[in-house]
């Protein structure tokens, strides 16, 4: 096969995975984390105030955003309350600004979610240049199925949200960075502190890269003893352009932002950090015209690690509370991830193991190091991968914030690559190659069918090992399940079967009145459902549902067990796998 059939193939791939983005988001209502992320990406862009969600980078949205500056008569709720008075009102802001503004919501939740999928597609090609420049072709182009065909990114690389900002910033990063350790060439070096720029102004969880770059570029030098103080000067050079390139981005986001209402929001915000050191820094930056965009970068940094120590009350086994489980994201990983790629990825685990064990080696404690020497030189790059993933596991594991395998994305990206690589190493080990790509071909056509068979619900993905998208609410929710994605299928439901009045306990970004009018009765879980009178309708959320349903881990307090009686009505439809409809007896 030659190159231009790569490319070719690259494309094709590509093209699918547009076609199944693009046709999934027609009948998709609002997920939770786009209600504050859209508005917030206009606000920056026509007022240059980052008032509004500053615990996210501003680049994403901003992207997002974009469309919506060519969208005629777009009314600012400037004069709101969420606006004016309160501190991040993001969710207030979001609903004002999308649905009670006069504005076309629908329209722009489309067009901000074509510059989300534009920037999948991207991602995707950039993916597929750097995998084949480093590996060629038939590696290049398995990552990139695994990519085009991946249950997680399908689902959230079509949403306005950083996640998916978030891997691609990652992947970027090492990459480049790999480059200039091998060419410390001026080009290199500026391509790489971009992209650490980019990373940075995608997702604040990337600050771990900082400390992981440290940690590669010292494994290099240890490998390679080549001149430490060059490599430790360049590096330094690599975090200062940093920080200059992240300047007019932040700076452009501050230029109408009042110092007096940056500085109450930062005292606000911050002020149940232990370290009231750095809050009173911030403070001191804020007043301060040229370091006032570093403030807000990080005031969003502080945020962040703020939000991953306090966690969020989350539903996962049959369990609530707020304070995480270190099960939770290998469980999720397990179950979000196809199980077709589960086994690619033990082909390819077992194999290496047996090509580490069965090598040519040197025995002793120096023929051991000169072992390890001798294979991070030759594999330094999926060295590289594989310390990234180890460390990115290692904090998930950490986080209190178990809501979502979105937040293992940058993980899931590159363990793609390196089960690539393993696959066709195995492939090429002689003997029996017939029955060896007939079973790959097998598992990527298993992979393939899976999207193909839960398209559109690719936020409610789960593998067989739970019996599919339709049981996986049983085990996890939010993120992993609904977020609020099927408020207008549910709507369309409503309309077929001449339902002209439901109760709803909805879960999600979108605006029920937007959507119901009057032909809705907000409903909540704490309700005597004594109220709803026999043979009305009753919809609930399948997040609020299993809230309603799991048991309180030990030492965390919160009302419980409010929808168990729903075990005795009758469930009369699913409109989205993330939405449950029921008959009142």
């Amino acid at each position: 096969m030659n190159i231009n059939k790569f490319h070719f193939l690259a494309i094709v791939l590509i093209a699918i995975m547009f076609f199944l983005a693009f046709l999934s988001i027609k009948n998709e209502s609002l997920t939770m984390d786009e209600l504050p992320h859209l508005p917030a990406g206009y606000s920056y862009l026509t007022q240059k105030d980052m008032r509004i969600n500053p615990e996210h980078p501003p680049l994403i949205k901003d992207i997002a955003a974009i469309p919506l500056l060519f969208i005629k008569n777009i009314n600012f709720p400037g004069d709101h309350k969420s606006w004016i008075e309160d501190v991040n009102g993001q969710w207030d802001f979001g609903n004002k600004f999308l649905f009670k503004s006069g504005n076309p919501a629908d329209e722009m939740i489309f067009y901000g979610r074509i510059m989300m999928i534009l920037v999948l597609m991207v991602f995707a090609a950039v993916v597929y240049f750097f995998v084949y420049k480093n590996f060629g072709g038939p590696i290049a182009l398995l990552t990139l199925f695994l990519f085009c065909f991946s249950p997680s990114l399908l689902a959230h690389g079509r949403l306005i949200t950083t996640d998916i900002g978030a891997a691609f910033g990652v992947f970027l990063t090492i990459f480049t960075f790999f480059n200039f350790l091998k060419n410390p060439s001026k080009k290199n070096i500026l391509f790489a502190s971009l992209a650490l720029a980019f990373a940075e102004l995608v997702k604040f969880s990337n600050i771990i890269l900082f400390p992981y770059l440290i940690i590669i570029a010292f494994v290099w030098w240890l490998i390679n003893r080549k001149d430490f103080k060059k490599l430790a000067l360049n590096l330094i050079l690599i975090f200062i352009l940093f920080f200059i390139f992240i300047l007019p981005v932040y700076q452009y986001h501050v230029l109408n932002y009042p110092v007096e209402r940056q500085v109450s929001d930062i005292q606000f915000l911050l002020k149940n950090i232990n370290n009231q050191v750095l809050v009173k820094s911030l403070v001191w930056m804020a007043d301060k015209p040229i370091l006032m965009a570093y403030a807000q970068y990080f005031l969003g940094v502080f945020m962040v690690m703020m939000r991953a120590v306090g966690g969020n009350t989350t539903y996962f086994l049959g369990e609530i509370t707020n304070v995480g489980w270190q099960s939770y994201f290998p469980i999720v990983y397990l179950l979000k991830e196809s199980l077709s790629f589960h086994i690619l990825t033990i082909i390819a685990v077992l194999f290496a193991i047996y090509s580490f064990l069965f090598r040519e080696k040197k025995y002793g404690f120096y023929g051991f190091i000169e072992n390890m020497k001798n294979l991070l030189q030759k594999y330094f790059l999926e060295f590289c991968i594989f310390s990234y993933i180890v460390i990115y596991w290692i904090t998930a594991l950490k986080s209190n914030l178990n809501i979502g395998v979105r937040h293992l994305l940058p993980a899931i990206l590159l363990t793609y690559i390196l089960v690539a690589i393993g696959v066709f190493k195995f492939l090429e080990k002689q003997g029996h190659l017939k029955i060896k790509i007939f079973f790959i071909c097998f598992l990527l056509s298993w992979q393939a069918a899976g999207i193909f068979i839960v398209f559109p619900h690719f936020i409610s993905y789960f593998n067989e090992i739970v019996g599919g998208y339709k049981n996986g609410y049983q085990y996890v929710v939010d993120s992993n399940y609904d977020w609020g994605q099927g408020l207008k299928r549910l709507k369309n439901w409503t309309q077929a079967n001449n339902v002209e009045k439901i109760y709803l306990d909805y879960f999600g970004g979108a605006d029920i009145e937007y959507y119901f009018g009057n032909n809705y009765e907000k409903w909540w879980g704490e309700r005597n459902p004594k109220e709803i009178p026999s043979g009305s309708y009753l919809a609930v959320s399948a997040t609020f549902m299993q809230g309603g349903k799991g048991v309180l881990v030990k030492n965390f307090k919160a009302p419980s067990g409010y929808y168990l009686w729903l075990d005795q009505e009758n469930l009369v439809a699913r409109p989205d796998p993330s939405i449950f409809v029921f008959k009142i007896k």
